[in-house]
């Protein structure tokens, strides 16, 4: 149950369509400024080594982060994914990789609350010191409070059964990030009940909904089924790297189902994404794919 551990694909392709569009999505909700909600149901651990043993093991960094840290034209919005990376790497050198709760820590704002939960016995305590740490660091610098308290909530708990309980949330804005690891495929399915129930609770939310590209059948249909499953408008962004092995291994492929996404993400996703694929392509077979729709289709 407790297999996996995102510090082996920490910083890989998957990672950097995931987090260009998080950074999107969270630059578009604070400008407004009434408080944001954020939830992100599987939290991991917040910052990982690419350095550390587990990173080094799969490589998965060289298939993104590592091709786009040279990177000096890179367009805005990736641009301002790689500058947040640079902050966390003060020596120019590519050692750590924020995970999701970071980087929201990082775009939120002081009045915004953050809402972390995690399962995983490893990944929660590292969760949790990482935070301590950063409160430590930022109270060091005089800078915003970051740590457990008001702001930041870290709690071990399933993220499927949590979401229920803060939906509706407070203040009537929040960004829920849904990213299980799909190792086990009821992981599927239990998305997609989630995104019914949440669109009973409080349907006008930001969600986003990072999935794996895979030869299996349930992902192959997952896509369709969140679409038949949401009643508001959808935008789905999909990043293929290279070609699918012949024997169906390894993970070349991943998208973000995003449901209320910002108004101009569309937009600016066609300006972002051919750019993602000509720096991370592997292959001929290296390719972006990007829709819309609204309701139920």
């Amino acid at each position: 149950m407790f297999s996996y551990q995102h510090a082996f694909h920490a910083g890989n392709h998957a990672d950097v369509l995931k987090h260009v569009v998080l950074i999107q999505t969270l630059a578009y909700a604070i400008q407004k400024e009434a408080p944001v909600f954020y939830v992100d149901t599987h939290a991991g651990s917040g910052v990982y080594s690419l350095k550390g043993a587990q990173a080094q093991k799969s490589a998965e960094s060289e298939t993104g982060i590592h091709k786009l840290w040279p990177e000096k034209e890179a367009p805005a919005h990736i641009a301002d994914y790689l500058n947040l990376i640079r902050e966390m790497n003060p020596s120019g050198r590519l050692q750590y990789y924020p995970g999701s709760p970071f980087i929201a820590e990082k775009v939120l704002r002081s009045q915004d609350r953050l809402r972390l939960y995690e399962l995983h016995p490893a990944e929660i305590q590292n969760l949790a010191k990482n935070f301590q740490e950063l409160a430590k660091q930022e109270q060091l610098g005089g800078g915003r409070p970051a740590g457990r308290g008001k702001r930041v909530i870290v709690d071990r708990n399933d993220g499927f059964a949590a979401l229920k309980a803060v939906l509706p949330p407070p203040g009537r804005r929040a960004v829920v990030l849904i990213d299980p690891p799909y190792e086990n495929k009821m992981d599927y399915q239990k998305v997609v009940e989630s995104m019914a129930d949440a669109m009973k609770r409080f349907p006008t939310g930001t969600y986003l909904i990072w999935y794996p590209v895979l030869q299996r059948p349930e992902s192959q249909r997952f896509a369709e089924r969140l679409k038949k499953t949401v009643n508001q408008e959808w935008l789905n962004v999909t990043l293929s790297i290279g070609s699918q092995t012949p024997d169906g291994f390894g993970l070349v492929s991943s998208g973000m189902f995003v449901v209320n996404p910002p108004w101009k993400l569309a937009e600016e996703l066609k300006e972002t994404m051919p750019y993602l694929v000509s720096v991370l392509q592997k292959d001929s077979g290296a390719a972006y794919l990007l829709e819309a729709g609204t309701g139920k289709s």
